[in-house]
């Protein structure tokens, strides 16, 4: 049986191989193609079978090519439910910078309270160095709580109960970010937003309702 798979493994392979030559040798763009996202998939859907040739237990990376799963959204035209992904991934975009200051900010904590850690409890009670402590900051931190490594002293247990509250009031604020730029963007929507056609194909949501094909990839638009 494992013969079979084997067998069947490398025939699929050599299908998706001729499948990616093709689409380098058929578009006018090649170099587009090769580097855009979909085009990097294929690669990778064949890339790990060729290298377990020379590098022993390369083969392993074969779960990659679960990424072309990505293509049945193209396939069974679930293209009106990018128009949605785009809208998240817009205010995701939009709150960058705000992450990026909080997690900048968590670092910092971080840093701090697992040095006071490592001054407090010592080598004797597991912190046997400061990038010790902050991972034991970081678990208690984000309310995980291995119990790998616990505080001792009650200086430490202190420190370790401000941190667990701290954790608590921390863990709300992305998703407050996130929700509320959403909450902003979706009242910049057009009142009669409901009522816009989308393309089925591509997610492009910005379609007129006499429109019959889409303005961005050209597909037909369903009545």
């Amino acid at each position: 049986m494992a013969r079979f798979f084997y067998i069947m493994e490398l025939a699929f392979t050599f299908i998706f191989t001729l499948e990616y030559l093709l689409r380098i040798w058929l578009t006018s763009k090649t170099l587009r193609y090769v580097t855009s996202f979909y085009g990097i998939v294929d690669l990778l859907a064949i890339l790990p079978v060729y290298l377990s040739f020379f590098i022993i237990n390369t083969q392993l990376l074969s779960v990659i090519r679960a990424l072309r799963l990505l293509r049945v959204i193209r396939i069974l035209k679930l293209g009106r439910y990018l128009s949605e992904a785009d809208f998240l991934r817009q205010s995701l975009k939009a709150s960058a910078a705000k992450i990026q200051i909080f997690l900048f900010s968590v670092l910092t904590i971080v840093l701090i309270m697992g040095t006071l850690m490592f001054v407090v409890e010592g080598p004797e009670h597991g912190y046997t160095s400061i990038p010790v402590g902050m991972y034991w900051a970081i678990v208690t931190l984000t309310t995980v709580g291995f119990g790998d490594i616990t505080p001792q002293t009650p200086i430490g247990q202190f420190l370790a109960s401000l941190i667990m509250l701290m954790g608590y009031a921390i863990i709300a604020v992305p998703t407050g970010i996130v929700s509320s730029e959403m909450a902003r963007r979706k009242r910049k929507r057009p009142e009669h937003y409901e009522d816009v056609k989308s393309c089925t194909y591509c997610g492009f949501d910005q379609l007129e309702k006499g429109d019959n094909f889409c303005r961005k990839c050209g597909e037909k638009i369903p009545d």
